[in-house]
């Protein structure tokens, strides 16, 4: 596609921009990712981008908001709700959400292999990411979560998301062993565990290990 003329408008705005940029990452990754490669794709001069998203990092900023914009709870999956709209009180409304917003952004991580270590290394303070969060939180509150538990779960819950799919989108995009080959005679501790590990991956190792650390942030009862 022919690269048009420096200052000519290319029909571009930030949204079409990142768009193509989450595409551009799907299909080649972060390490081949860069603007010049997208105003290629685009088909525009790099200058072109520049007028929209003010360098890389905003850009990579974009990204991030792209994907995140798909971790949704769709109402029928919310809980019930109270007077205008907040969730319905009560111990369970809020792992209700917790496990809701676990699985879409799982679900995001294995759509999106190649963008995902992009969440897990940069601050995300976009819309989408701060409605999902106060969602939670405002849930949470309303069950009478203890006030440091709740300021607190964001980054218990994220940091286990982030670290688990990291290594389960990272075996899947570089096709690495699921499970070590553990020597039995110097680690037979791990080599007698890995039959319990053969699901790696799974929804039901995730659900499994989502139960440990909603019971460790708040235990049920």
């Amino acid at each position: 596609m022919a690269r048009r003329a420096r200052g000519t408008s290319a029909g571009l705005d930030r949204a079409t921009i990142a768009v193509a940029a989450v595409g551009l990452v799907d299909r080649d990754g972060l390490e081949r990712f860069g603007v010049r490669r997208l105003a290629d794709e685009l088909g525009v001069d790099p200058m072109s981008i520049y007028h929209h998203v003010k360098g890389k990092a905003a850009l990579l900023d974009a990204v991030c908001e792209v994907v995140l914009a798909e971790v949704r709870i769709a109402p029928e999956d919310a809980p019930a709700s109270g007077p205008e709209g907040a969730p319905e009180a009560g111990p369970e409304g809020w792992r209700v959400i917790a496990r809701r917003t676990a699985h879409a952004y799982r679900d995001m991580a294995h759509r999106h292999p190649r963008v995902f270590p992009l969440l897990a290394d940069r601050a995300q303070t976009s819309a989408p990411a701060l409605v999902a969060l106060e969602r939670l939180v405002a849930a949470m509150r309303d069950a009478g979560v203890p006030e440091q538990v709740v300021a607190d779960t964001p980054s218990v819950l994220f940091g286990f998301l982030n670290g688990h799919l990291l290594a389960r989108t990272s075996a899947e995009v570089h096709g690495a062993a699921a499970v070590p080959d553990f020597d039995a005679d110097t680690y037979p501790t791990l080599a007698g565990l890995v039959p319990r590990m053969a699901d790696f991956g799974s929804v039901a190792e995730f659900d499994r290990m989502l139960d440990t650390v909603l019971t460790g942030i708040a235990p049920e009862g």
